[in-house]
């Protein structure tokens, strides 16, 4: 039977997203354990001829959380809808997908955290008696009507979890955290997804797009596809690391996965305030960009990295920093003594 998927925008998902997404949870790499807690799950259910309980997902952009909602439904053998919570303004927006929604089917609602407060509470029956209350009229002459829905699974994903409010954070069974893939782990990703993309690619240069990925697999297949364009202009087709490496400096992205801004970035911090610390406003100012941006997109992976510190007098850039820029560290702190100014 050919499965059935809704989205927002009544577009097939496979147009919208072209290649790489397994189609399975066991063809999945990386988060063995949430698969393994994840199965059991649509184990039972499937016995039991359940929905699955409600499930959130949080973690960072790019780390599967799309792509084990859309698992889950084909493990099930039942139907998907697609929403996102930036789309769901009113509640009569969400109606659609309840009065729709088959038997054991699933509703995934993307950046569930953008929902507003009147959509969350509307679904606050539906999630938990499958019911929801439909104004109809207004003053004297308004009535409501209580009408029954068949019982479905929710799956929320989210990248900030702590502006989920609580009431709707519990109504979830589970709630599952996805964290950064290891290199080992985004190598075998890039080696399935350079197969389904028909590009042969060696083992080292399956390993040196996986160095440069942050440890995200959407980054890692995105450094994959640009990889690829340069090896059918420039060569024969075939990746190489001499060619790997080739393509990702002409893209400015370093050995550590660091791209022109973001060393920007660690320049502007030593260069301009000696290293700080020094608050992320004055550094956007410097840069010319918004403060959002750096905090969003450049900060994240350089405070994991150990390359830049929060301080409460700012941004600070490390001993990591400095050696990765070829910046020599000043003396005094190395020798741990306060620099002043």
């Amino acid at each position: 039977m050919r499965e059935t998927i809704i989205t927002s925008s009544d577009t097939p998902v496979d147009d919208l997203d072209r290649a790489l997404r397994p189609q399975r949870m066991q063809d999945m790499v990386g988060h063995r354990e949430v698969y393994a807690r994840l199965l059991i799950a649509v184990d039972a259910a499937r016995k039991r001829c359940e929905s699955l309980g409600h499930i959130l997902f949080d973690g960072p952009p790019g780390l599967g959380k799309t792509t084990f909602a859309m698992c889950i439904p084909r493990d099930l053998g039942k139907t998907l809808q697609i929403a996102s919570g930036a789309a769901l303004t009113a509640p009569k927006d969400l109606l659609p997908y309840l009065t729709n929604a088959e038997e054991g089917s699933v509703l995934f609602i993307d950046e569930i955290h953008r929902l507003p407060k009147t959509v969350e509470e509307f679904l606050y029956p539906a999630m938990e008696d499958f019911r929801i209350d439909i104004a109809l009229g207004e003053g004297v002459n308004a009535r409501t009507i209580n009408m029954q829905l068949r019982p479905f699974t929710l799956i929320g994903a989210t990248t900030r979890a702590g502006m989920l409010s609580a009431p709707l954070r519990d109504r979830f069974i589970m709630r599952e955290h996805l964290d950064f893939y290891t290199v080992e782990e985004l190598t075998e990703i890039v080696r399935r997804s350079s197969a389904k993309l028909q590009v042969p690619i060696s083992d080292d240069a399956a390993g040196e797009i996986a160095v440069r990925s942050r440890g995200t697999p959407r980054l890692a297949n995105n450094r994959l596809r640009w990889v690829r364009d340069y090896v059918t202009s420039k060569a024969d087709g075939k990746i190489s690391i001499q060619l790997a490496h080739a393509a990702l400096d002409m893209q400015e992205i370093d050995a550590r996965g660091l791209d022109s801004q973001d060393r920007k970035y660690l320049e502007t911090i030593l260069r301009v305030f000696r290293g700080g610390p020094v608050g992320v406003e004055a550094v956007a100012h410097t840069m010319n960009l918004a403060t959002d941006t750096l905090e969003d997109e450049v900060e994240p992976y350089l405070l994991r990295t150990g390359m830049v510190i929060r301080t409460p007098r700012g941004r600070k850039v490390t001993a990591a920093g400095h050696q990765h820029l070829g910046w020599e560290m000043p003396q005094e702190e190395e020798s741990g003594q306060r620099r002043l100014f």
